[in-house]
């Protein structure tokens, strides 16, 4: 179930990051340089896209693993 949990999280996230979050992240990054080629502009915007998306997916997967780590020991399991 804990897996379960992490990965539901961790689907949500991601999509809330990709949404909200990695666009702005990547034309921000881009928009700080200069470049000699047009190429080169879209190769950094497409990799920071996708690495801020990475992020936000490992972020969720933490916050549902500790999440799920609670629901499935439930408060006996501390004492």
């Amino acid at each position: 179930m804990r897996y379960v949990i992490a990965m539901v999280c961790a689907a949500v996230c991601a999509a809330l990051t990709t949404v909200f979050i990695a666009s702005p992240i990547a034309t921000q990054v881009v928009g700080g340089l200069t470049y000699d080629n047009p190429d080169t502009v879209g190769d950094l915007h497409s990799a920071v896209f996708m690495g801020v998306n990475i992020i936000g997916l490992a972020v969720g997967w933490l916050i549902g693993w500790v999440i799920g780590g609670l629901v499935v020991k439930g408060p006996k399991a501390a004492q």
